[in-house]
């Protein structure tokens, strides 16, 4: 149920102000809560499934100013969860 309000929270992106929807779609859902069911999740097809799931819910366009190989600051959890 939180990744459908994550993905819920993202499509308000261009609609409310990014910033805004940065900060309560990344740094309080998916930091605070997702993040957590997924570090508990046994490595596998179920948690490589949720993280596809996460990542087709963020919007391309916070991604094209960014340099090759880094992300934004409120993925940084997420990219090292991806990493291990």
């Amino acid at each position: 149920s939180f990744l459908q309000l994550l993905s819920n929270v993202l499509l308000w992106d261009g609609i409310v102000q990014e910033d805004t929807v940065r900060d309560l779609g990344l740094s309080k859902l998916l930091n605070r809560y997702l993040l957590l069911n997924l570090l508990n999740t046994p490595p596998g097809p179920d948690n490589i499934e949720k993280c596809n799931k996460v990542v087709a819910c963020l919007p391309e366009r916070w991604f094209q100013d960014l340099k090759r190989g880094s992300t934004l600051p409120e993925l940084q959890n997420f990219c090292q969860h991806l990493l291990r």
